[in-house]
Order: C-alpha cells, then sequence, then structure tokens
C-alpha cells in the first residue's frame, strides 16, 4: 500500500441509537443519552471503512490514539452518521479527521490515528502479553 493513495479516503458508518448505547445502560453516567462509547465505536467503524479497500488480506487497522469532542448528545431512536476522512500518514500512522451528525447537525467530531497491523502477529502480540 502507497501511503499516497490513503490520503482523502472517506469512510462512513450509521447507527441508531439504542438503551444499550445510552451513558445510563453503560454507567458512565445517568442521563439516557448516547455514551460517549458509542460515539467512539461509530467513529473506528467509519475509520475502518475508509481502510477497507486499501489493506491486503491478512491485515488490519488499530486505533492508537483518538480524541473526541462532544458538542452535543442525542437521544434513544435517533440515527447517527459518522464520517473519517485521512489527512495524513507519517511512518505508517494514518491520521483521520471525523464527524458525526444526526440530520446535518454536528454532534461531535475526532482526530483519529490508526496504524495497519498483521492480524495474526497482533493477536498473538495480546495474547502472550496476557502470559506475562
Amino acid at each position: 500500500m502507497e501511503e499516497d493513495e490513503l490520503l482523502g479516503v472517506v469512510g462512513l458508518a450509521v447507527m441508531v441509537v439504542r438503551s444499550s448505547d445510552t451513558s445510563l445502560a453503560q454507567g458512565g453516567n445517568d442521563l439516557p443519552l448516547v455514551a460517549t462509547s458509542a460515539i467512539h465505536n461509530l467513529i473506528e467503524s467509519a475509520c475502518s471503512a475508509a481502510l477497507s479497500d486499501h489493506i491486503a488480506f491478512g491485515e488490519t487497522s488499530v486505533t492508537t490514539k483518538i480524541l473526541i469532542e462532544m458538542e452535543t448528545s442525542v437521544s434513544v431512536g435517533e440515527e447517527l452518521q459518522a464520517s473519517a476522512r485521512c489527512v495524513e500518514v507519517i511512518d505508517g500512522t494514518i491520521t483521520f479527521e471525523a464527524e458525526i451528525t444526526r440530520r446535518e447537525k454536528q454532534i461531535a467530531t475526532a482526530r483519529v490515528q490508526r496504524r495497519i497491523v498483521d492480524r495474526l502477529s497482533y493477536l498473538a502480540r495480546i495474547a502472550a502479553e496476557r502470559l506475562v
């Protein structure tokens, strides 16, 4: 994969907020609004979608850093859309700028860094770390 071919790629993801996606259900606070962890997962899905046609068989990508800025929140039943665009690739670190919207209103923004890794080697390393 050439680093230049990743610049500008865009991934999209969509979710409908369920009761189990709320801060109340996940213990973040006592509000029945979408949890930041659900926003995080939606952003990661959009980043993965952006990379899906650009990684080799046996590879995957993992998030190494994410900064989410919540502007507002949403209730159960609302549909959220995420878009993630690759803005930089340096020494194997792929940086995305992401946005979460509801009916074209911005809910959150994020900056995400991911790395492409060999799937089996990565899983083996994580398994070995559990043994220590």
